[in-house]
């Protein structure tokens, strides 16, 4: 009998044991859900310190606003995508640029298998359009219009301020995060979409429109 059945249990009673995670809430004492992006759940310690400590993290890096991104691709020839805040421009030669998904993203995984994705930039009014890609939903993509980037075959959304099309140049593991550079292969900005960019600013979306 191997050690780690307790002694008189039959081998075969493994199948009826609780999940791990099933005894961890009996027991308490475990990790929490915080959100510190949309769509960004972040484990986090339950007791007291550790969740004062991450909302104030979350609260004073909230007071830096940021665009609102979707980052595509393409799995098994269906679109995914991801609501990301951390984007950013790293280098122009080569030209480069980088964005962070947290480890808990369900969509970065199959981007990331294909080797290639596409970043969308929202405009003021596809708040909506960050919700749905910022959840859990098993079809984001049922009421979204898009078309395959030029180089990538990525998904380009329907009213995007700009895209850049990429491939994946490198993937580096930071924390609860992936910090992902991508070697950019095509960009545009689109002229018919709508002139001001959804921002996202102490935890509520905004834009550079005083109204």
């Amino acid at each position: 009998m191997t050690s780690d059945i307790p002694e008189g249990m039959s081998p075969d009673a493994r199948e009826t044991w609780p999940s791990p995670e099933l005894i961890s809430s009996w027991l308490g004492d475990q990790d929490i859900d915080f959100e510190l992006r949309p769509g960004e759940d972040i484990a986090v310690h339950d007791d007291p310190e550790h969740v004062a400590a991450a909302r104030r993290f979350r609260d004073v890096l909230g007071q830096f606003a940021s665009g609102v991104t979707v980052v595509t691709g393409i799995s098994h020839g269906e679109p995914v995508g991801l609501t990301c805040q951390s984007f950013s421009s790293v280098s122009l030669d080569p030209p480069l640029v980088l964005f962070i998904p947290a480890k808990t993203s369900r969509a970065w995984p199959l981007i990331q298998r294909s080797g290639r994705f596409c970043v969308n930039f929202l405009g003021a009014d596809q708040a909506e359009l960050s919700n749905t890609m910022a959840s859990r939903g098993t079809d984001k993509f049922a009421d979204v219009k898009w078309t395959p980037a030029p180089i990538t075959g990525s998904p380009v959304l329907e009213g995007v301020l700009a895209h850049v099309d990429c491939t994946i140049h490198q993937v580096h593991e930071a924390g609860d995060h992936y910090v992902v550079i991508g070697r950019v292969a095509e960009l545009a900005v689109h002229d018919d979409a709508a002139a001001e960019p959804l921002l996202f600013y102490a935890g509520q979306y905004r834009t550079t429109d005083p109204r």
